[in-house]
């Protein structure tokens, strides 16, 4: 029987190779962000009117997980409310990350947690829609001020209640006498506008900025400068950074990732009792990452989402796999599931998820006067994948 106290007796006694591993976590705030200077400067000019007490533009912000959305924004308001401060001039700020559940899962729980934001109390239920919003209006005219209102991955708060929640938030203005209120949306999915009713879309993005992924020598400085404060002084083997680096670009050029490839690989060292991080260390840090990361994302979907990718990892035993193949598997995996199918259409959307997830790749290739379509390949390693076709056929009963 292993002794538990033996295991935390020896780590205490061996020399960690983390400096500060909190600088690799994804909550982590640097002073510095390489590479998005000119995002930054747009975004600040922007919001500049804000210290004029003018309301700046709504301004809609997206890209790729990992390309500094985030960031880039929260820096920026950093320095307003500094500024702020330092001139008494009467803004306020409120931010709210909509993937979080019990706080964005409902229009009524949104609004409920930005008065309690705001330093008022509200009950968590039982009110109705229109005496929330009544409450949340009469709270900001009275501070008269100027409010920017951050909702951070607004595609899923409009996949989870829908878009009226936005038709609301972005006609606030017109109801306020003394304050005003500016909205930044921060958006993974490039294509989240599409779906929103055009008198949405056109109030939520009257500014619009697009984040590029980072190539891999902007993900090297990004890590070497992460780096040399998160680890001790020469415990990374030579190549480490570059693989990482590599490794992301290649895939989704997310820095976050990155990031976290990184620390994962220097726990996985520190666990074996290595004094350096090796290239060893990274690639067991990759497939631990991607299996654990994928298996989290396939166990929390719907059943409808589950038997789509299903019948693609089914179908994906042929060598080219295209969307009309996918939908009649998907058919069938339905009866044998009790399941409802969905329309083509819907399933073609679940389709575009996956692909954004990165758990598939799919490629429109043209079929001359057949038209287009869509050519499906997986983009999960095999132990991964066999570990999800696991986990679908108990989900699914197949």
């Amino acid at each position: 029987m292993s002794n538990v106290n033996e295991i935390f007796e020896d780590f205490l006694k061996t020399n960690t190779i983390f400096k500060d591993k909190k600088i690799l976590q994804s909550n982590y705030t640097p002073e510095n962000i390489p590479h998005r200077e000119d995002q930054i400067n747009q975004i600040a000019k922007i919001l500049a009117p804000a210290l004029k007490l003018q309301k700046p533009s709504n301004l809609f912000v997206y890209g790729k997980t990992g390309t500094g959305k985030t960031l880039s924004v929260k820096h920026v308001l950093k320095k307003i409310k500094a500024l702020s401060e330092e001139k008494s001039i009467p803004i306020q700020q409120l931010y709210i990350n909509c993937k979080l559940k019990k706080i964005a899962d409902t229009e009524y729980r949104l609004i409920a947690q930005l008065i309690r934001d705001l330093g008022k109390t509200v009950p968590t239920t039982g009110l109705p829609t229109d005496e929330i919003y009544k409450i949340f209006f009469n709270i900001i005219d009275e501070r008269n001020q100027l409010f920017i209102l951050v909702l951070d991955e607004i595609d899923q708060l409009v996949k989870k209640i829908g878009d009226e929640i936005l038709y609301n938030l972005t006609r606030i203005n017109s109801e306020l006498t003394n304050s005003q209120i500016s909205i930044i949306g921060i958006s993974n999915d490039y294509k989240f506008t599409e779906y929103l009713d055009p008198r949405i879309k056109s109030s939520l993005s009257e500014e619009e900025m697009v984040f590029p992924p980072y190539n891999a020598l902007q993900l090297q400085d990004i890590l070497l400068s992460r780096s040399r404060c998160a680890f001790q002084d020469n415990v990374i083997e030579d190549g480490v950074i570059e693989k990482c680096a590599a490794y992301t670009a290649r895939e989704h050029g997310d820095a976050r990732r990155a990031l976290e490839l990184l620390r994962v690989a220097g726990e996985l060292a520190e666990r074996s009792g290595s004094e350096k991080l090796k290239i060893a260390h990274l690639d067991d840090a990759d497939e631990k990452i991607e299996k654990d990361h994928m298996v989290d994302i396939v166990l929390n979907q719907p059943k409808q989402f589950q038997a789509v990718l299903y019948s693609i990892l089914f179908c994906s035993k042929e060598s080219q796999v295209f969307t009309g193949d996918i939908y009649n598997f998907y058919k069938n995996i339905c009866s044998k599931s009790a399941l409802r199918p969905l329309t083509q259409r819907r399933t073609s959307d679940i389709i575009s998820e996956l692909d954004m997830l990165g758990i598939i790749n799919a490629k429109i290739i043209s079929k001359g006067r057949y038209g287009r379509m869509r050519q499906i390949s997986i983009a999960l390693n095999p132990t991964t994948k066999s570990k999800i076709v696991e986990i679908l056929e108990k989900d699914l009963n197949v």
